[in-house]
């Protein structure tokens, strides 16, 4: 391929990845027009979710696949950087991705850490979160495993459809790596976008915890950079996916999250955080002391 023919691929390329990056990252915008309903007193969980489970889904996709023509502005903000950045990437993934040489203990650990954003993986995740919700009526976990499954299932079908439209070749594709409409599977990275679809169900569930919220975040993250390290996606491959997961994710709690749980994290937010400090005396000792208690 000549120097005409590339930047010419760089164009068509770009302006795919912008309108992608456009509709992931506005995702995550609270959509203005959602009613949200009034928090209930009471938290008795009921099977609404189980029964709109795939009305929601297809709910979902197509809200997805039409935000495109629902942008304004304010969405200015996060497509300005996300352009300049994508862009960025397009033009340097052949030489980033040349730039890392063979090693066999950086591709095994990519290879493990990419293990959390296998459909598997991350279907199993949810799978507990919903079974342990059940089995003990806590209503939150209850919520996050059905809330990600159903995000799991739409990312799923949106890298399908990405994937099929701009059929790039993977990094270790020979002379003809990166090319777009060319038979591949790397545009997106699919393992970023399962990997942050549920990671941003489960951090906005629980968001009044700090930790998960860093770990969520954190392991969606190891996920993202082993696909590149690993040498199975360009950056940009992950930077995509990543958006469009977190995208998704938003958008699925946004729509289908019941407010009336948030007072339930409120309550409990400070004992799952803080220790409790109390003071504790040993008689047949005569000692004095404190004990650190944590409830999870």
């Amino acid at each position: 391929m000549n120097l005409k023919q590339s930047i010419s691929l760089s164009k068509y390329a770009a302006s795919l990845l912008f309108v992608v990056i456009l509709f992931g990252v506005s995702q995550a915008q609270i959509p203005a027009s959602t009613p949200q309903p009034t928090p209930q007193a009471s938290p008795t969980p009921t099977p609404s979710l189980e029964k709109k489970f795939f009305k929601n889904i297809l709910s979902d996709q197509k809200g997805i696949w039409t935000f495109p023509l629902r942008v304004d502005r304010d969405d200015a903000k996060w497509l300005v950087p996300l352009g300049i950045s994508t862009g960025a990437l397009l033009a340097t993934d052949i030489h980033t991705a040349r730039s890392l040489d063979y090693d066999p203990d950086r591709l095994n650990t990519s290879r493990y850490i990419s293990y959390l954003g296998s459909s598997y993986g991350a279907a199993a995740i949810a799978g507990t979160f919903y079974l342990v919700g059940r089995t003990s009526g806590n209503a939150r976990a209850r919520e996050t495993g059905l809330l990600g499954g159903e995000a799991l299932i739409d990312s799923a079908i949106v890298v399908t459809a990405l994937k099929g439209v701009s059929q790039r070749k993977r990094p270790l594709s020979g002379g003809d790596a990166g090319e777009f409409w060319d038979g591949g599977q790397s545009f997106p990275s699919g393992h970023a976008i399962t990997a942050w679809t549920l990671a941003t169900v489960v951090a906005s569930e629980y968001r009044d915890h700090r930790a998960v919220q860093i770990t969520a975040y954190g392991l969606a993250s190891l996920v993202s950079i082993a696909r590149f390290t690993g040498q199975n996606h360009f950056l940009s491959d992950a930077l995509v996916g990543s958006a469009l997961g977190y995208g998704i994710g938003r958008y699925v709690y946004s729509r289908h999250h019941d407010p009336a749980l948030d007072g339930q994290t409120t309550r409990h937010a400070h004992s799952k955080l803080m220790p409790l400090v109390t003071p504790v005396y040993e008689r047949s000792e005569r000692a004095y002391g404190g004990a650190l208690l944590w409830s999870f």
